[in-house]
């Protein structure tokens, strides 16, 4: 006879779940499908995309932007896709950009000029991929990025860090005069950095993860190339008098687990002590499996912290991103455009595809006063497989804090446009990496406006069940041998339904407990040796929430 063993336990939330995950090598895998169904979360606010095109401009990923009076100076970056499978191909000098670019996105005009009048290493390095940036009033800096060099007959990752007068270059290029005197270049080690990112709080500077990767790339690992991640977050101090740049390097933070990263989401936050930070969301590649990050590490002007309490299951690469915070609610809310992620949702069903395809989820994640974080699905997608490497750049007249934070609460229309989507990669296909020959994919060419609608309370899928909220299920081992345990945590003290059914919706068990306690809590399930090797649905419900799950039962 089947039975259940109810058994409470209270733990810290901090304590680290350990969620495993492997790699496959062909194919989507179903993983544990988390199924969340029969409530939503109502959100403060939604987002609503409108495309439009600049007709002849180019298609640009992976770049670094400055802005002055609503125009936008793009520099670097790459002119095609996804880079190519092949590795005589791969990062091709073909495919850099060459070119300044700016934007006037409200007239829709734009205008090219070649960096061919700037020194080489100038040139060379700002035609780069996957520079970090940073704009401090007039100053863009640019640092690092990753590129084919002249001097060295090879591709290397740049040590310089380049200052541009962002107003200077813009009006230059729009005038068709001479931009040279805008830049100017400094050269340390610490700055060999790719697919990091740059980001200050108060007056320090943080140059945060990445790699220096030199050599030619390629993606069979052959002995082309040599990568080191910086598992670090290198702090500086910098004066810049408008002719000479001066660099003061303070202790770095070394974590060769958690700082592990690149090619990722890092983003500017106001913390719930309503102080500046940063997070540094997900990125690639965790130092024992080929998988991305799902924790998360913030930092402030004290250090870091690691959240192994949030896992983020959606938007794993670098895409675009919104931050928004309501002070009068102490929530951070970060949104994440597209890109590339190992999950997805289907159905209402959370897949795990291991090969980490392009996917088209809109998610936020929000921090609340607790501090905890929620992870949900947006219900509106990205119109293609776009968004990856692309940038969110912010109308100019929006209300935000120093570290340019959109502040919320000060958005008083019920629609408004907070900014435009511009360039990335455009993917024809979810998953291309094996494939892809320089045809399946392309720089995105349309730009989106972006707008935030207030007011407009709807529901919206909450798919991190692991964060506060939620019911946070957990059903494990899974395969089970016949016995498993359910963990679910309460926000608050409630009734609770327990419901176990085949897929053909038969019951094979249901029970009710009066009166469950708040936290986490726990069920040991021992199913009945007459059941046969099949998948069953797990199913806990409260009088707020519903949340299924399915076990493979494998004696």
């Amino acid at each position: 006879m089947d039975y259940f063993l109810i058994y409470f336990k209270q733990i810290n939330l901090k304590q680290k779940n350990n969620l495993n995950v492997r790699k496959t090598i062909f194919g989507t895998l179903i993983f544990t499908s988390l199924f969340v169904c029969g409530f939503g979360q109502s959100s403060s606010f939604n987002i609503f995309l409108e495309p439009f095109i600049i007709s002849g401009i180019s298609g640009v990923q992976s770049f670094a932007y400055g802005q002055f009076e609503d125009k936008w100076l793009i520099v670097g970056g790459r002119i095609d896709g996804l880079h190519k499978r092949q590795p005589f191909a791969s990062f091709d000098v073909a495919g850099e950009n060459k070119n300044l670019l700016v934007i006037a996105p409200q007239t829709g005009q734009f205008w090219e000029a070649p960096l061919l009048s700037l020194p080489l290493s100038i040139q060379d390095q700002l035609g780069s991929t996957n520079m970090e940036y940073f704009q401090q009033d007039s100053m863009l800096y640019c640092v690092g990025g990753y590129g084919y060099n002249n001097a060295a007959g090879d591709h290397i990752t740049y040590n310089f860090l380049t200052a541009i007068n962002v107003p200077l270059v813009i009006k230059a290029i729009m005038n068709g005069t001479d931009f040279s005197s805008g830049f100017r270049q400094i050269s340390d080690p610490q700055f060999a950095v790719t697919g990091g990112s740059l980001d200050k709080i108060f007056d320090t500077w943080y140059l945060i993860g990445g790699q220096k990767f030199d050599g030619n790339y390629n993606p069979m690992n052959h002995p082309t190339f040599t990568q080191e991640y910086t598992n670090e977050i290198r702090m500086f101090k910098l004066t810049d008098n408008g002719i000479e740049i001066n660099i003061t390097h303070l202790p770095d933070i070394t974590d060769s687990e958690n700082l592990h990263r690149r090619d990722l989401n890092i983003i500017p936050q106001i913390m719930p002590n309503g102080e500046e930070g940063i997070t540094a969301f997900s990125g690639v590649f965790q130092q024992d499996v080929d998988l991305p990050y799902l924790n998360c590490v913030n930092i402030d002007s004290n250090g870091y912290t690691v959240n192994d309490t949030f896992s983020q299951y959606y938007n794993h690469y670098h895409c675009a991103v919104l931050p928004l915070y309501s002070a009068s609610e102490n929530s951070m809310h970060s949104v994440f455009f597209g890109g590339i992620s190992q999950f997805y949702e289907s159905g209402g069903l959370l897949i795990q595809d291991d090969n980490v395809p392009f996917v088209k989820t809109i998610a936020r994640v929000t921090r609340n006063g607790s501090g905890l974080m929620t992870e949900f699905k947006m219900p509106i997608e990205m119109p293609d497989l776009i968004g990856s490497s692309a940038e969110l750049i912010l109308v100019e007249n929006i209300p935000v804090y120093n570290n340019n934070v959109i502040k919320f609460d000060e958005l008083t229309e019920d629609t408004t446009l907070i900014g435009y989507i511009f360039g990335g990669i455009n993917s024809s296909q979810e998953n291309i990496f094996f494939t892809n020959t320089g045809i399946q994919s392309f720089a995105n060419t349309t730009l989106y406006k972006v707008y935030v609608l207030k007011n407009n309370a709807v529901d919206i899928d909450q798919l991190n069940v692991r964060n506060a909220g939620s019911l946070q299920m957990q059903v494990f081992p899974n395969p089970s041998d016949g016995k498993f345990v359910i963990k679910f945590s309460l926000m608050e003290k409630s009734d609770v339904a327990f419901v176990v059914s085949d897929l053909d919706g038969n019951l094979i068990k249901t029970q009710t407990i009066s009166a469950m306690p708040p936290g986490e809590n726990r069920l040991i399930y021992t199913a009945d040796n007459q059941l046969k090797n099949s998948i069953y649905i797990i199913t806990i419900e409260t009088p707020h929430e519903k949340t299924t799950q399915k076990i493979n039962l494998n004696r």
